[in-house]
């Protein structure tokens, strides 16, 4: 497929009785940042395993920048870098010793130029001769970013890279991901975070092993049907049991202390004062109803209970 880093066509792998992916397909354009999104278990490590080359698929066809990962697995080695869910570096190796070492398993002389300039953008280098083990969450994840990188891949495959990792290193690893998307470098990510799935061009919403839909997160919010209206409202248990009572919201769901619920466009008007008369007519207190818009979590539990 002309523009296409990655296709995946009809694929499927089991691990006994259970269908880890269920007759996949999709493709990864070119230069992309592309986000794989579910919950544990939703399929999201196998398709990356896959893609590396690490799994084979039991049945269908993949493409990884015009090679089969499984039978032409060093020419897809040589192409991609991939960085797993855990730290897979080497403790007892210095930050820089880790990227030498990286860049001898492919192969690579007079690279330090190459590492010098990754951990410059890492912000890496006043720690180079510190050993791994000694290092924080977020500097383990860019030391294996700046590993993964040392050979210059065209595509990096990244599962659930900031998982533990502190707010200011994810936010500092984003920008780094960006950096890197500017270079032309085409990005597929599994993550189990929604926010992280904003800032992707395009993503895949996975459940089950089978993919429920792929599109801009823009495209997806835009097409969930319906107006959100979010619920502030005491006890939250009692509430959420009431407004599943009204016959007029298609969906209620919890986000931390808000309860978000789903109406027709044209009952927006009348639903948010039905919602605060029913709930205070049994003795809930409400703090609020008001119309928001649409979250990628709103589509995914609105895809999630339809499928």
């Amino acid at each position: 497929m002309p523009g296409a880093a990655i296709t995946l066509d009809r694929v499927t792998r089991r691990f006994g009785a259970t269908v880890a992916v269920d007759d996949l397909s999709l493709e990864v354009r070119r230069g992309e940042m592309f986000g794989l999104i579910g919950p544990d278990g939703a399929g999201k490590t196998t398709t990356i395993r896959l893609i590396c080359g690490l799994l084979r698929a039991d049945a269908g066809r993949i493409s990884v920048l015009g090679a089969d990962p499984a039978r032409q697995h060093g020419a897809v080695t040589r192409s991609a870098g991939y960085l797993s869910q855990r730290f897979s570096l080497y403790g007892d190796l210095s930050v820089d010793e880790n990227i030498a070492f990286f860049a001898e398993i492919h192969g690579l002389s007079g690279f330090q130029a190459r590492r010098d300039r990754l951990l410059e953008m890492t912000q890496l280098t006043a720690f180079r001769d510190r050993l791994a083990d000694r290092l924080s969450g977020g500097m383990k994840q860019k030391l294996a970013l700046a590993c993964t990188l040392v050979h210059e891949p065209q595509v990096i495959l990244l599962d659930e890279p900031t998982t533990g990792v502190d707010p200011v290193s994810r936010r500092e690893f984003w920008k780094l991901l960006s950096e890197f998307l500017a270079q032309g470098i085409t990005i597929v990510m599994a993550t189990p975070y929604l926010d992280e799935a904003e800032r992707c061009s395009r993503v895949a919403l996975f459940s089950s092993g089978k993919l429920l839909v792929l599109d801009s997160p823009q495209a997806l919010r835009d097409g969930l049907p319906g107006v959100i209206l979010e619920v502030l409202a005491r006890p939250q248990p009692r509430a959420v049991e009431l407004l599943r009572e009204l016959p007029c919201l298609a969906g209620v769901q919890t986000f931390g202390e808000r309860i978000h619920v789903r109406c027709g466009e044209g009952d927006r008007a009348s639903v948010a004062p039905q919602i605060e008369r029913h709930l205070r007519d049994h003795q809930v207190d409400v703090a609020g109803v008001r119309e928001i818009p649409a979250s990628l979590e709103d589509v995914y539990i609105n895809r999630v209970s339809a499928s």
